[in-house]
């Protein structure tokens, strides 16, 4: 199974190359690309840890990801923000960890010395890009893109257990769903444990060479 990490700014090929003389944490296509093309599993694992970065360059890892044809097993071991989440959801199965958070929000540029003529026509642009961003998250999620781009609006995180819920993510990592052994309860005192009902119909199904009360004892023991 191979594996790429998308960790620190997501960036275009150029800018990667100046990341990498300075020493600095970058990810970008060029580098993904050719991950996917020395890979010859038919699984991918992508690691992600990333406060986003950008847009265009996370379109084209995106894009990269689903084209490759290989099975893309997303774990989201920290943040995936902004541009970092939208690579998450080229994932066949996108994992969170219990600790993790995902962010969305809408794109924005740096306005500089713009006019209003400038501004106006950005602002159409950035529209654009919101809506090309929202519809990578409805073909993943299912939401409807209106409820999305108002999720991106307000600038959503989302822990783990809101990200599976809302079809971002698809499962929880380390997470063993041992629903019969959980017993919800509402009450002053502690209640037998199911582990230890379960013995003590084991200890009248089969008596022990123990003393009844030993046997009692030991079951005590296990709440």
């Amino acid at each position: 199974m191979g594996k790429i990490d998308i960790k620190g700014d997501i960036v275009s090929d150029d800018v990667g190359s100046f990341y990498e003389w300075f020493g600095m944490s970058s990810t970008y296509p060029k580098l993904v690309q050719q991950a996917i093309d020395n890979d010859q599993d038919e699984e991918i694992t992508l690691n992600i840890a990333s406060n986003g970065g950008d847009v265009f360059a996370a379109s084209e890892i995106y894009t990269m990801l689903k084209a490759s044809g290989k099975r893309i097993v997303v774990n989201v071991q920290g943040l995936a923000a902004s541009a970092a989440s939208v690579i998450s959801m080229a994932g066949n199965v996108v994992r969170m960890s219990p600790t993790s958070q995902m962010m969305i929000h809408k794109a924005s540029v740096d306005p500089g010395h713009s006019n209003a003529d400038d501004l106006e026509h950005q602002s159409a642009v950035l529209n654009s890009i919101d809506e090309s961003i929202a519809l990578a998250y409805e073909m993943k999620t299912g939401l409807k893109q209106s409820e999305l781009l108002d999720l991106m609006a307000k600038e959503t995180w989302l822990n783990a257990k809101t990200a599976v819920d809302k079809g971002f993510a698809d499962e929880i990592m380390f997470f063993e769903n041992n629903e019969e052994d959980i017993m919800v309860t509402n009450a002053t005192h502690q209640l037998p444990s199911k582990s230890a009902i379960a013995k003590f119909k084991n200890m009248i199904a089969t008596p022990k060479t123990n003393t009844l009360r030993e046997q009692k004892l030991a079951i005590l023991l296990e709440k």
